[in-house]
């Protein structure tokens, strides 16, 4: 079976470290190039010990440049900052490359809201409105007709998949939102900071960036289309003294009476069709350590009488399900594959 080769820009985060553990052991794809301007010429195990042993310890790093991954690779993603992979994403494209970008630079529609959020001025805005938003359960079709994806978010890829079949029904009050979430420390990324260090986060819990995360726009984005119109949400995220996960508890006032089997039934039939979402049995709420490594998000639903409110917990991990894993999702569209080709991840238990 002929393999697909990809490449992979951007080496010293927690993205591209997971992106090269699913595609180590991908049935057809083959990571043939991976970049660093200032790392070049040293081996990829350098970085990532964990590949010692395998095919791809002997992967040697090589310069960020346009033309050689157009020669090499048909996929390339890009594991960078915001506000760089713009660039990187039009000079790919225009060599003939299909891009899954992992950073925000595309996810948002409108460049204005863009540039309000971000604080900087997008230098592609012709791009924007091509880019697919990568959420494989609900633009599967538009994936993969594609050649540049805007994978999204982690805060974001929870808040959707929880909020999605109420919001579509119409059984929630679209303008009365409140999306409390929390995160491990691997969502702040790679880079040294004191608010991320063992000492800090260890036996302890903290909010951060409330009223003003920048995933709020996006969430606000694709929340309002499934609503069919434009609604504002209350993100608050927070800060769990754990490596990896998200957990999302979303609060929405009911517009009509509703039992929990009434909910329950209506999740369930949403996502039949949708095997990575996990409708758990009433009665049960997910937690971050069942999907660790896995591409699943499990929901638990609770229908509040005394309140009238909907309450839904959505856990998902946030470096696979919400980056390096739905990224080779929207790659595997892309390319013609299965959608869970080298996505069957077993947890990653303690």
């Amino acid at each position: 079976m002929q393999r697909i080769p990809v490449g992979l820009v951007g080496i010293t985060g927690y993205t591209g470290m997971e992106l090269a553990r699913i595609l180590l052991n991908h049935p057809r794809f083959e990571l043939v190039r991976a970049t660093s301007r200032t790392e070049a010429g040293r081996p990829l195990v350098d970085f990532y010990p964990f590949l010692q042993g395998t095919p791809l310890a002997e992967l040697t790093l090589t310069p960020p440049d346009a033309k050689d991954l157009a020669q090499a690779c048909q996929v390339v993603f890009l594991a960078i900052p915001h506000g760089a992979a713009m660039d990187y994403a039009a000079e790919l494209l225009a060599a003939g490359l299909k891009v899954v970008d992992l950073s925000a630079d595309f996810r948002i529609k409108d460049a204005g809201v863009y540039a309000a959020w971000y604080g900087l001025e997008h230098r592609h805005p012709g791009l924007i409105g091509e880019a697919v938003y990568g959420l494989p359960e609900r633009y599967a079709a538009q994936i993969a007709k594609a050649r540049l994806i805007a994978n999204p978010g982690c805060y974001p890829t929870s808040v959707i998949l929880g909020l999605w079949p109420a919001l579509e029904a119409g059984i929630i009050d679209a303008h009365d939102i409140v999306a409390d979430s929390k995160s491990g420390t691997s969502g702040a990324g790679r880079k040294a900071a004191v608010g991320t260090l063992f000492a800090e986060v260890s036996d302890s819990f903290r909010a951060y960036n409330l009223g003003k995360h920048r995933h709020t726009p996006e969430i606000e984005q694709e929340l309002s289309a499934l609503a069919g119109a434009d609604l504002t949400i209350s993100f608050n995220p927070h800060l769990l003294p754990i490596n990896r996960g998200i957990l999302s508890t979303l609060y929405a006032r009911l517009t009509s009476a509703m039992t929990q089997g009434d909910v329950q039934a209506l999740y369930e039939k949403h996502y039949a069709r949708h095997p990575w979402v996990r409708v758990l049995p009433a009665g049960r709420l997910p937690e971050t350590r069942w999907v660790r490594g896995t591409m699943f998000c499990d929901l638990g639903v609770v229908v509040d009488p005394r309140t009238n409110r909907l309450i839904v917990c959505s856990a998902i991990d946030n470096v696979c399900r919400g980056a390096s894993g739905q990224a080779v999702a929207c790659a595997n569209l892309m390319s013609g594959l299965p959608l869970d080709d080298g996505l069957k991840l077993a947890p990653l238990m303690p």
